[in-house]
C-alpha cells in the first residue's frame, strides 16, 4: 500500500477519540436560578409561562422552548453537507443522527438504517467477520449486528472532514473511511452543495487475499416517525456516467426529495443494491444476503419499488484485495430538497445550488460532479488549512478549536436560497445578492432566529473570513430592513407592552422564524422592544466599516460603503435620541437593551457606551471617506464630546465600570471592550480608547474573569465582583464562549498573545475533553454542572483570534 499523501492522511490535529469513548461530565441545562434572579423575573415568566400555553394550542411556533431545553447527546462528530442545503449530523461512533432538513428546524433523530455494513471473506470465500461499522446501541433491525472493538477504532475530526480507522487486523483487514464535505473558502458553487463523500480505503493485512464487502444503506425521511409513515416513496436504481446507484425519492416535510446513493463504477469492482427493505423489520433479508454473499440479491436494473409509509435500500460494493495491497472503495450521499417554504408559505425558494444543477432531479448530476471534484476540494481543504496548521507559534489545541468550530456555518440551520429573476432585475448592479441570493442561519439549535444581528456580530468573522459575498449579503439584508415598517403589535413578555413589530430606522434583532415567514416577517423575538436596543445599530455600522476596510485585496470598499452610508447614517442619528443629557453619549434605560437580556445596565455603560463611541468613529471615517465634510464634522464632533464622557463617567483607573448605576457599577465586565475589538480588527489602534486604559482593563479581565474563576480553565465569567463571579443576574455569571474568543481576540490585538490564548484554551478543553460539546457548541457554561443552548452561532468569534494572531505577526514581520 501507498502512503497517504498529506492531503488525504489522518492529521495530526483534531478531535481525536476511540469509538468507545465516553466523556467524563455529562452537564444539562437544569441551572436553577437564585430566588432573587426569579424574583427579580417572575413578571416575565409568568408572561412567558401563558405565551408557551397559547402557542402550542394554536400550533404557533415557540423560537425558545425553556420548558423542554435539549440536553447535549455527546455524541457528535462531524456533520455532513455543504452550506445552506441543510445538514446530516454524524455521530463519532457511526450514527446519522441530528438531521437539519427541514428548513432552520433540527430533529435529533439517529436512524438504525441509516449504516455502513463490512463483509470480510477469506481466500476461500467463507465470511470470517461480518459487521455494522458503527457501535452506538440499536434498538430495531434485531438481526444487525455491530462486533466492532471499539477500543480498536479511532475518530479524528477536523472540520469539514473526518477519518474513521478499523483496525480489524486479526481478520487481516484494516479499514480506513475518510468523510468530505464541500466546505471551501471563497468557493461559492462548491460550497452550496447537499452532499458528502466518504471513500474507504480496505487495506489486506495477510498473506492471503481477502474479499471485502463494503454496503452502504439509507431509508426515507428523517427518522420522524409520524411524518415518514405519511411519505410516498420509490426507489430507482440508475447508472449516470462514473455515478451507479439508487435514487430514493420521497417527502420532507411535504416539500418533494430525493436521496442518492451511489458509488463510483469501477470494472474492478462488483456493485449491488438492494432497493426496498423494511427499516422496522428484523431486517434479517439484506443482513444474510451481505453476510453470506457478500452483496444483495440480484435484481432487475430496471425494476423500481414503490411504498407509502417507510422504506430503506441499500448499495454494495464487493472488491478482491490481495496481500499487502489496499483497494478504494467511494461512496457518496447527495439529498436533493431543491424547494422551500416556511409555514405561512407567503413565498417559495429554491436552494442556491439550483442555479448551477437545475430544479429538476439535480441529485444524479451533483452525485457525478462530487466524484469528479472531490480530489479537488481535498487539495483545496489541505491548502487552506495547512497553512495554520503547520505553524508552530500557535497552540495545538486552537488549530482543532478553530476548523472545528466553523461547523456552525453549515449545521447551525443554514439555509442560502435563490433569487428569482425579477427580484434581480430590481436590484442595482453593486448588489451582490444578484449573483450570491440570500442567507441565513439560526441564533442556535434551539433559538430559532435568523441572522440573529446582536449575536452575528461576534460570528460575522467566519464569514468575513471565508465567505466574504454571504456576510455582504446578509448586510445588504439589513440595509434593506433598516427602513422597512411593519405597523403589526405584538406583546412584549418583559414588561407587557404591545409594541410595534417593526419600527422604522433601526436594525431589527433577526429576520424570522423558521416557524414563521422569514425576510417578510423579521424580529421573531418577543422578550424585549428591539427598537429600543442600544447595541444593535452600532452594531450595523460598525461590521460595514469593518468589512469595508477588512477587505480580501486590501483596497477598501468605496462602493459597499456608498450603499450602506444611508443606512449607517439612519440608525446612528436614530440611536443618537438615547444621548438624553446631551453629553454625546448615549445612556440605557435601566433594563435588558441591549444582547445581554436579563443583564439590566443603567445610564453609560462600558459596553452600549464602548460600541457607540466606536461606531461614531466609523461614521467619521467613513463620512471623511466619502467626502461627506459637513458629516464628517457632526460625528467628529460627537466622538470627542462622547469619548470625554466615557472618561468620566465610567473610566475608574483600573477598568471600565459596567455602568452608573450604585449596586453593579464596580462589576468587571469581561465584554467591556467590545467596541474597541472591532477598531482593532478594521486596522486601527487606540483613537478611541486609551491605550493604557485598554491593557489596564485586559489585564484586570484577565486576573479576575479568567484565572480567578475556575482556576482559569473555564474561559471568561461575564461578569466579577467583589472577589467572585457576579450573580446580580444569570447571564453575569455565565461564561459565554464567543465572547470569550472576542476577548481572547483583543488580547492578541494588544500583544498579550500569551494570556489571549490561555484565556481561551481553558474553556475549549473543558468544552471538548470533559462535557462532549465540541460539535454542539453552547451559548453559556456555567461553572458546574450546567450549559444554556446548545448549538450556537456567537462562538464563531474564534476565527477574530486568527485575524488577531495574523496581523501581531504582520506587525512583528515589519519591524
Amino acid at each position: 500500500m501507498e502512503s497517504a499523501s498529506d492531503e488525504i492522511a489522518v492529521p495530526k490535529y483534531g478531535l481525536k477519540l476511540k469509538l468507545n469513548h465516553e466523556y467524563p461530565e455529562n452537564r444539562s441545562q437544569s441551572y436553577i436560578p437564585s430566588l432573587r434572579t426569579i424574583w427579580t423575573l417572575l413578571p416575565l415568566i409568568i408572561r412567558y409561562i401563558f405565551f408557551y400555553l397559547k402557542c402550542k394550542l394554536t400550533g404557533k411556533s415557540i423560537i425558545m422552548d425553556y420548558f423542554y431545553p435539549r440536553r447535549a447527546e455527546r455524541i457528535y462528530g462531524v456533520p455532513i453537507g455543504g452550506i445552506g442545503s441543510g445538514t446530516i449530523g454524524r455521530g463519532f461512533k457511526g450514527e446519522f443522527c441530528r438531521f437539519q432538513l427541514k428548513p432552520g428546524l433540527y430533529e435529533w433523530e439517529t436512524v438504525e438504517a441509516n449504516q455502513f455494513i463490512v463483509t470480510i471473506k477469506d481466500e476461500h470465500e467463507r465470511t470470517i467477520f461480518h459487521s455494522l461499522l458503527s457501535t452506538f446501541p440499536k434498538k430495531t433491525l434485531s438481526a444487525w449486528e455491530s462486533l466492532i472493538e471499539g477500543s480498536k477504532c479511532k475518530y479524528t475530526a477536523l472540520y469539514p472532514r473526518s477519518w474513521t480507522e478499523y483496525d480489524l487486523s486479526e481478520y487481516g483487514i484494516k479499514l480506513l473511511c475518510r468523510q468530505v464535505s464541500p466546505i471551501i473558502p471563497h468557493n461559492y458553487k462548491d460550497s452550496s452543495l447537499p452532499c458528502a463523500v466518504f471513500e474507504w480505503n480496505v487495506q489486506n493485512t495477510s498473506d492471503a487475499k481477502r474479499i471485502v464487502t463494503i454496503a452502504f444503506t439509507f431509508k426515507n425521511g428523517t427518522g420522524s416517525k409520524k411524518e415518514d409513515k405519511s411519505s410516498a416513496c420509490h426507489t430507482k436504481p440508475f447508472k449516470v456516467g462514473i455515478a451507479d446507484g439508487i435514487i430514493l425519492y420521497h417527502t420532507i416535510c411535504g416539500m418533494p426529495s430525493s436521496y442518492v446513493l451511489a458509488t463510483e463504477a469501477d470494472s474492478a469492482h462488483e456493485i449491488s443494491k438492494c432497493l426496498f427493505f423494511d427499516p422496522n423489520s428484523s431486517g434479517s433479508e439484506p443482513w444474510y444476503q451481505l453476510k453470506n454473499d457478500g452483496r444483495f440479491e440480484k435484481q432487475s436494473e430496471t425494476n423500481t419499488r414503490m411504498i407509502h409509509g417507510e422504506m430503506a435500500c441499500g448499495l454494495a460494493v464487493k472488491v478482491t484485495v490481495k496481500p499487502t495491497e489496499s483497494e478504494l472503495i467511494k461512496y457518496n450521499l447527495v439529498w436533493d430538497i431543491p424547494m422551500i417554504n416556511f409555514p405561512l408559505r407567503m413565498k417559495k425558494y429554491y436552494k442556491k445550488y439550483t442555479d448551477y444543477f437545475g430544479r429538476e432531479d439535480a441529485g444524479l448530476k451533483i452525485s457525478q460532479y462530487a466524484f469528479q471534484n472531490y480530489g479537488q476540494w481535498e487539495k483545496d481543504i489541505h491548502l487552506w488549512q495547512s497553512t495554520i496548521l503547520n505553524d508552530a507559534n500557535l497552540p495545538t489545541w486552537f488549530k482543532t478549536a478553530l476548523f472545528n468550530q466553523l461547523y456552525y456555518v453549515s449545521d447551525g440551520g443554514s439555509i442560502w436560497l435563490t433569487l428569482e429573476e425579477e427580484e434581480k432585475q430590481k436590484l442595482p448592479e453593486t448588489d451582490p445578492r444578484k449573483e450570491y441570493g440570500r442567507f441565513a442561519y439560526l441564533e442556535g439549535h434551539e433559538y430559532k432566529m435568523y441572522n440573529t444581528y446582536d449575536v452575528h456580530f461576534y460570528a460575522s468573522f467566519a464569514l468575513n473570513m471565508n465567505w466574504p459575498h454571504l456576510q455582504s449579503i446578509i448586510q445588504y439584508d439589513m440595509k434593506d430592513m433598516v427602513f422597512k415598517e411593519i405597523p403589526d403589535r405584538v406583546t412584549i413578555l418583559f414588561d407587557g407592552e404591545s409594541v410595534e413589530r417593526k419600527v422604522a430606522n433601526t436594525i431589527p434583532h433577526d429576520v424570522g422564524d423558521p416557524g414563521e415567514e422569514p425576510f417578510i416577517l423579521p424580529n421573531s423575538y418577543n422578550i424585549h422592544d428591539v427598537s429600543d436596543w442600544k447595541d444593535l445599530n452600532s452594531k450595523f455600522v460598525l461590521q460595514v466599516f469593518r468589512d469595508a476596510w477588512l477587505c480580501q485585496d486590501g483596497q477598501i470598499n468605496d462602493v459597499y460603503l456608498k450603499d450602506m452610508y444611508d443606512a449607517c447614517y439612519t440608525v446612528t442619528m436614530n440611536l443618537l435620541r438615547f444621548d438624553t443629557d446631551k453629553d454625546g453619549l448615549i445612556e440605557n434605560d435601566s433594563k435588558p437593551d441591549q444582547t445581554y437580556d436579563t443583564w439590566t445596565m443603567t445610564g453609560p455603560s462600558a459596553y452600549c457606551g464602548g460600541l457607540w463611541l466606536a461606531s461614531l468613529y466609523a461614521m467619521a471615517k467613513i463620512a471623511e471617506r466619502l467626502d461627506k465634510q459637513e458629516d464628517y464634522k457632526k460625528f467628529n464632533s460627537l466622538l470627542h464630546k462622547g469619548m470625554q464622557s466615557f472618561e468620566q463617567k465610567l473610566w475608574n483607573g483600573i477598568y471600565y465600570n459596567f455602568d452608573c448605576s450604585d449596586d453593579e457599577k464596580k462589576s468587571i465586565m469581561a465584554d467591556q471592550l467590545c467596541g474597541h475589538w472591532y477598531l482593532r480588527a478594521s486596522g486601527f489602534n487606540h483613537e478611541v480608547f486609551p491605550k493604557n486604559n485598554v491593557e489596564s482593563s485586559l489585564r484586570t479581565i484577565y486576573a479576575n474573569n479568567v484565572q480567578s474563576f475556575c482556576n482559569g480553565n473555564m474561559g471568561a465569567v461575564n461578569g466579577f465582583i467583589g472577589g467572585e463571579e457576579d450573580r446580580f443576574t444569570v447571564q453575569s455569571l455565565e461564561v459565554w464562549p464567543g465572547v470569550t474568543y472576542a476577548l481572547a481576540s483583543t488580547m492578541i490585538f494588544e500583544g498579550m498573545v500569551t494570556e489571549g490564548f490561555k484565556t481561551a484554551e481553558g474553556m475549549y478543553n473543558s468544552m471538548t475533553d470533559l462535557f462532549g460539546l465540541a460539535f454542539d457548541y453552547p451559548e453559556a457554561i456555567y461553572a458546574h454542572k450546567n450549559y444554556r443552548s446548545i448549538g450556537y452561532m456567537r462562538p464563531l468569534s474564534i476565527w477574530s483570534m486568527l485575524l488577531a494572531y495574523q496581523k501581531s505577526q504582520l506587525k512583528t514581520a515589519s519591524k
